[in-house]
């Protein structure tokens, strides 16, 4: 695997280099690419508090 380096931070390079990536590979590739990556989030989603309930706004009295 081939390795991107920049003396400067320039977008249009690192998107190209990840598109000519992903092109390299056969559609078969990156269907397991993406199911791993699936099966990763739902591991990271199943871990202790990884499901918390979101935060609430509490209405201050006026007094």
């Amino acid at each position: 695997m081939a390795i991107l380096k920049l003396d400067k931070h320039d977008e249009n390079k690192e998107i190209e280099f990840e598109l000519d990536y992903l092109m390299s590979l056969t559609t078969s590739q990156r269907f397991q690419m993406m199911f791993a990556k699936t099966r990763e989030m739902l591991s990271l989603r199943r871990r202790r508090n990884a499901n918390r309930a979101v935060t609430k706004v509490v209405k201050r009295e006026q007094g």
